[in-house]
């Protein structure tokens, strides 16, 4: 997989990765985990970085030792065989029909937030964001990089800006004593913070393309998981110093109100806008993501079009049939309002797999502490299927249909050639 273009240096896999965490969760999720937990939810964060921690380093080293633009199916393919590699790898292309079209009603939410407009005048703005995103993609991952390091010192800067205004100092954090901290209001917490660190399995896809994948791929990765924890934390501390949290508020206006309140209502819209740039950043790694993992496995037959590469190195005919799927789901969903949670439920278990297998496939090919990592990292991952319950039979169901289908498609194209 050495046909791709390699540019990205540590700053850009750092912006990457960031955006692609903080995405869709950085203006709901301090407001929710607020709601569930209240104080103990500044405790809350810290947890779920030391246990998303053994997983990162997971896909760190998998990335590291093994860098493909084909990602967790890759890891998972060199583990357990070509078969469990198209599985996977169809598994997570399966996220494209639910996963894509609600990340963009998310950001589009943004739009009727500062400007009122009609859900037609949102479709439009869903379909301008996947031309847009097709336009980048058809450059380089350096393109892409650039534009979401920007967002994220946006992003930063806007939390900044909130604590100066605010007078927010260390002092006043709310830090609840130990013993304090109730363990379920804790549990309910996590689980609804844990969405904010999925995105590391789409940052996989790009270790390839870093000019030194053993060097700067796994420091882009940690180095990002800590800058989102600390955005989200930051977030957390001024939605409960202005306690801008509650039943029956939305979570997503959160921050714009603190904005609002600090600045005047002028500030709406560019807190609004941010909110946009965050939600496409998060959509943008994913199609890149998609595209790669479509041209990767498309590299077992060479005369595929999708096996092509631009003058710019870039996997643009991948790129495409990704975007022009995500449009056709779009306009299906729109005709059909299907509800946001509908298609987020969907979506979230087939993440939650996707890490349980690229764990299972480091236990078997890393060594020494990365493997130890993968294992933690394991018991993880099955304690959160448990935890999504019976939400979690799709991403099973599905993955139960590729294992059974998938090969039987083989089959028939050697009868039929």
């Amino acid at each position: 997989m050495s046909g791709l273009k390699q540019e990205l240096g540590l700053a850009q896999g750092v912006g990457l990765l960031s955006t692609s965490l903080l995405g869709t969760g950085v203006f709901a999720v301090p407001a929710l985990a607020a709601q569930l937990a209240h104080e103990d939810s500044l405790w809350a964060w810290p947890i779920l970085l030391a246990l998303v921690f053994p997983i990162a380093i997971a896909f760190a080293a998998l990335g590291r030792h093994f860098p493909s633009a084909g990602g967790a199916a890759h890891f998972v393919g060199m583990a357990f065989g070509p078969r469990m590699a198209r599985v996977t790898g169809w598994l997570f292309l399966s996220v494209i029909p639910f996963g894509l079209p609600a990340a963009l009603q998310i950001a589009a939410g943004f739009w009727q937030a500062a400007f009122g407009w009609s859900s037609d005048q949102l479709l439009l703005v869903q379909l301008a964001t996947l031309l847009i995103i097709w336009l980048l993609g058809t450059r380089s991952a350096g393109s892409s990089a650039n534009v979401q390091t920007l967002i994220a010192i946006l992003i930063i800067a806007m939390v900044i800006a909130i604590w100066w205004r605010g007078g927010i100092t260390p002092a006043e954090i709310p830090w609840p004593a130990v013993a304090d901290i109730s363990p379920p209001n804790m549990a309910n917490a996590l689980a609804v913070m844990f969405w904010c660190f999925v995105g590391l399995e789409a940052f996989a896809h790009l270790a390839t393309e870093f000019r030194h994948p053993e060097r700067d791929f796994p420091r882009a990765l940690l180095i990002g998981l800590l800058v989102a924890g600390a955005v989200y934390w930051g977030c957390t501390v001024a939605v409960l110093n202005f306690d801008a949290f509650g039943e029956g508020r939305e979570a997503a206006a959160s921050l714009p109100g603190i904005v609002v309140q600090l600045f005047g209502q002028h500030a709406l819209w560019i807190a609004c806008i941010i909110g946009y740039l965050a939600c496409f950043a998060s959509v943008n790694i994913y199609t890149q993501s998609f595209s790669r993992l479509v041209w990767s496995q498309a590299q077992e037959r060479p005369t595929s079009k999708l096996a092509a590469l631009s003058a710019g190195q870039v996997p643009v005919n991948a790129l495409s049939v990704v975007v022009g799927s995500c449009l056709v789901f779009t306009l299906l969903i729109y005709w059909l309002h299907l509800p946001l949670d509908t298609l987020i439920v969907y979506a979230n278990g087939i993440f939650v797999l996707i890490y349980l297998l690229c764990m299972l496939a480091g236990c078997r090919i890393l060594a020494g502490r990365s493997k130890t990592m993968a294992l933690i990292g394991s018991v993880l991952c099955c304690l959160l299927l448990v935890m999504i319950g019976w939400k979690s039979m799709y991403a099973l169901g599905m993955f139960a249909a590729l294992w059974l289908l998938l090969p039987r498609v083989k089959k028939a194209k050697a009868r039929h050639p």
